[in-house]
C-alpha cells in the first residue's frame, strides 16, 4: 500500500482555499475508515477506478484520503475533493468487500461535507445549481420543457447534435442535452387518479410514488405499474400532494434540501393507511429506504421517517412478495429472449437481484440471459453522467457491449436514469434494441397483449 500512501503528499497544494479536518455534522466515522484492511477486492468491481486507473479514484483509495482529512495530514480541496467526485455511489464496491466495508455510509457522509466545507469553482456551482433547482422539482421542469418541445418539434436538437456546436462550447451542457428524452403532450399531465380499485379480491392498500424523470418521461411505466398492482388485489392510492424522493440531492450531499424534500413527501403519505409505498425506480427506492438515517436528527420526523422507511417495497420487490394472482400470457408468438439490466442501488443498495428474473420468468414464453460485468455501473448514477460525462461515456459503452453480447432481443431495465444512458448509448453505436421496465413487461402479460400489436 506504500503507492497510495506516498500519492497523499501531492493532494494538498492545488487550491489556497481548504480546510483541515471535517466538521462536527456526521463526518466519515472513524472507526468505518479504520475497518477497511486495504486488501484491493473492491478495485476490480470499482467502476471509476476501472475507466480512471488511479488508486485514490478507487474505494480504497478514497478511505485513505478520508483517513487523511481527518487527522489533518491533508486538506480538503480541489486535489482531493476530484477523487470523491469521481465516484458514482454505486455500492458495487460495498457487495465484493470481503471485510464488509460500509463504504456506502462513509460516502454518504462525505458528501455533505464537501459542499458545506469546500468552495468549487463559479462555473461548477452555477451547473450544479441549475441541476438541483430543476431536477428534483416535476413542475419547475415542465415549464422548461415547453420550449425545449418545441426546439425537438422544429428539428433544431438533431442540428445541434450534429454541429457538435455544444460539445465545444461546453461538455456538461452537452452531456445533460444528450439525455434529453422526447417531450410529448403527455409530459404535461398527471393522468393516474388519486385512488385506484383493486380488480377482483382487495388484498392490500398500496401508495405509489410517481418519481420525477418517471413522472415526465416514462408515464407508460407508472401507468403499467399501478394496472399490475391493481390487477393483483391492490387498491392503489396516489397521494399528488407528493414530490421527488429526494434521491438526486442526497447523493451529491445536498442535505437541507433533500431533508426538506424528503418531510414533503412523508407528509403526503399521513394518514394514508396504505400497506406499502411502492415505487418502480431504483435509485429513488433506495434513497425512500434511507429516509430514517437522513432524518436522524430531526425531532419531528425521526419516527416518522423510520416508520416511512419500513413500508417502502421496490415494485418487483413487492410483487414478488405478495405473489401473482393475475394471469400471465405469452407477450411475444416466439420464445422471446430478455436480458435483466441490474441497476446498481436495486443490485448493490437493496439486494434485489432474484426477485425481478423470477417475475420474468413467470411470463411464459421468456428466455433470460446473463451480461458479462452485469454488476458495473452504466455511468447514469444519477446526476453522474452530467457532472462525469467522459468516465460515464465509457461506462454506457462498455456496458452496451455487454447487453448486446448476449443477443437478446429486449432489455429490462428497473431504473430511468439507467434506461436514458443505455437508450444514449445504443443509439450512439447505431443499435436498435427496445428497453422496457419489467412492470411494463407484466403488464402487457397480465393484459394479454403482444409486444408488437
Amino acid at each position: 500500500m506504500q503507492t497510495s500512501e506516498n500519492s497523499l503528499t501531492n493532494l494538498d497544494d492545488s487550491n489556497p482555499i481548504n480546510i483541515n479536518g471535517f466538521d462536527n455534522d456526521h463526518p466519515p466515522n472513524p472507526k468505518l475508515i479504520d475497518s477497511c484492511v486495504h486488501c484491493g477486492f473492491c478495485l476490480s468491481t470499482c467502476p471509476s477506478y476501472r475507466v480512471i486507473g488511479k488508486e485514490m479514484d478507487s474505494p480504497r483509495g478514497r478511505i485513505y484520503l478520508m483517513d487523511a482529512i481527518n487527522k489533518g495530514e491533508i486538506s480538503l480541496n480541489t486535489a482531493t475533493v476530484q477523487h470523491f467526485d469521481s465516484c458514482l455511489g454505486c455500492l458495487a464496491c460495498v457487495t465484493t468487500c470481503p471485510s464488509s466495508v460500509q463504504y456506502d455510509k462513509l460516502i454518504t457522509a462525505m458528501r455533505p461535507q464537501i459542499e458545506r466545507n469546500y468552495s468549487r469553482s463559479l462555473p461548477d456551482k452555477l451547473y450544479r445549481k441549475l441541476i438541483f433547482s430543476l431536477f428534483p422539482y416535476p413542475n419547475r421542469l415542465r415549464v422548461l420543457l415547453a420550449p425545449l418541445m418545441v426546439y425537438q418539434k422544429l428539428g433544431l436538437q438533431k442540428l445541434v447534435r450534429s454541429t457538435g456546436l455544444l460539445q465545444r462550447l461546453s461538455p456538461r451542457l452537452a452531456a445533460m442535452e444528450s439525455n434529453l428524452q422526447e417531450i410529448t403532450p403527455r409530459t404535461f399531465v398527471d393522468t393516474l387518479p388519486e385512488v385506484i380499485s383493486a380488480e377482483g379480491e382487495k388484498r392490500y392498500r398500496v401508495g405509489v410514488i410517481l418519481g420525477c424523470v418517471q413522472r415526465l418521461f416514462f408515464s407508460k411505466v407508472n401507468e403499467a405499474t399501478v394496472r399490475v398492482l391493481t390487477a393483483n388485489g391492490c387498491e392503489v392510492v396516489i397521494p399528488k400532494a407528493q414530490g421527488c424522493c429526494a434521491a438526486l440531492p442526497h447523493h451529491q450531499g445536498q442535505e437541507e434540501q433533500a431533508k426538506a424534500i424528503a418531510r414533503q413527501m412523508i407528509d403526503s403519505f399521513e394518514g394514508t393507511n396504505v400497506d406499502a409505498i411502492i415505487i418502480n425506480a431504483a435509485g429513488c427506492g433506495h434513497t425512500l429506504k434511507e429516509y430514517g438515517h437522513l432524518l436522524q436528527d430531526d425531532p419531528d420526523y425521526q419516527e416518522k421517517a423510520v416508520k416511512f422507511a419500513t413500508k417502502v417495497k421496490d415494485a418487483q420487490e413487492f410483487l414478488y412478495e405478495a405473489g401473482i394472482t393475475a394471469k400471465l400470457s405469452p407477450i411475444s408468438d416466439q420464445p422471446l429472449t430478455l436480458v435483466y439490466q441490474d441497476a446498481c442501488h436495486l443490485l448493490h443498495g437493496q439486494k434485489i437481484s432474484v426477485q425481478p428474473r423470477q417475475l420474468l420468468r413467470q411470463i411464459p414464453g421468456v428466455q433470460l440471459r446473463e451480461p458479462m460485468d452485469a454488476a458495473l455501473c452504466c455511468g447514469s448514477a444519477g446526476v453522474y453522467n452530467m457532472l462525469q460525462p467522459e468516465v460515464a461515456g465509457e461506462l454506457g459503452k462498455q456496458k452496451v457491449e455487454n447487453l448486446l453480447n448476449t443477443g437478446a432481443e429486449l432489455i429490462a431495465s428497473a431504473n430511468p436514469g439507467c434506461t436514458i444512458q443505455i437508450s444514449k448509448h445504443l443509439e450512439l453505436q447505431e443499435k436498435t434494441i427496445p428497453i422496457m421496465h419489467p412492470v411494463e413487461l407484466l403488464d402487457l402479460s397480465i393484459r394479454g397483449v403482444k409486444l408488437h400489436e
